[in-house]
Formats: structure tokens, sequence, C-alpha cells
């Protein structure tokens, strides 16, 4: 089977349930910047320690539920939940604790801390448009809050990554 179809090519897509849309709908937006964020995901990962790239992994996967989610494919996935929401407001805790955040900060200090920057901006830019999705039809709150505090993670782990403190997080040292 191939993955060309020819069935995009009048500017329509379908959605996880089957209804045909324009790829100019805002639904499609949505969906693509959620996959586009979990791209620069796979990209920064291959920068970061262990630790941190196994937090990203998980964000991925999470994010893919998201992606369905917004496509319309809820039947289909297990729903992002307040207990996913709560596993990133823990990690921004954790590195609460470790990093001091005293100042703005310029983007791009490191690699690692720049790419996660990107990604921080690209959570936001699909945190805005689950907001306006969810002006013209129903969404539910939890992917909102999933994004609002995954952009978060982003940001403490951006400052975490750049390593201007001297301690240690969950054994590996910085």
């Amino acid at each position: 089977m191939s993955i060309t179809t020819k069935t995009g090519d009048a500017g329509e897509t379908s959605l996880a349930n089957g209804e045909r849309i324009s790829k100019a709908n805002l639904r499609v937006e949505t969906y693509g910047t959620v996959d586009e964020l979990n791209s620069f995901l796979g990209l920064s990962k291959h920068f970061l320690p262990d630790y941190e790239r196994e937090i990203v992994e998980e964000i991925q996967k999470n994010l893919f539920r998201v992606a369905a989610e917004l496509a319309k494919g809820e039947q289909y996935i297990r729903l992002i939940s307040e207990e996913d929401i709560e596993v990133l407001t823990k990690h921004v805790h954790s590195y609460e604790e470790h990093v001091k955040l005293d100042s703005f900060v310029i983007p791009g200090e490191t690699i690692p801390s720049a790419y996660l920057d990107v990604c921080r901006t690209v959570a936001r830019r699909a945190e805005r448009l689950v907001v306006r999705l969810s002006n013209e039809e129903p969404v539910r709150v939890e992917l909102i809050k999933y994004l609002n505090r995954l952009s978060d993670l982003l940001y403490i782990m951006a400052r975490f990554v750049e390593g201007k403190h001297l301690t240690k997080i969950r054994g590996s040292e910085i």
C-alpha cells in the first residue's frame, strides 16, 4: 500500500473519523502544529542528556494522543488526562528545585537549550490554536492544560540543560 493516495490533491484531507475537510481548516492547522512540535522534540532529544531524553520521548508519545484527538480519533486512543498533566507539573517542580530563575533569558545559550526553546514556542503556538479551535468547536480543556504545562516544562528544561547551576537531578550530573 502506498502513502500516495491522491485523495488530498484537491486540498482536502480525511480526519480519523472519515470526515473530509479542507487542509486550510483550523483543526488541521492545529493538529499539524502539534505534529510540528513532535518533530522538533525528535530533533532536540538528540542533544539532551539521557534523563531529559526519556522525558521528551514520553511527551512525544502523548503528543500523538493529542494530535489524534484533535483529528477526531478519540475513539482510538487513551485521552490526555489530569494525570498526564500532573506528570508534567511534577517534572516542572523537580527542575525548579535545581534552576534559579531570576531574570529573562535570551534563547540560544547552548544548542540543547536552543532546540528546547524552539519546542517551547511551537508548544505555545499549538496551545493558542487549540484555544482558537475551542472557540469554534468543543475541545476538552485537558488538551489546553497539557500544552500549557508542556511549554512550562520545556522552558525550565532548557534552563536546566544550559548547565549554569551546580547540582544533580535524578543522579545525573550536568
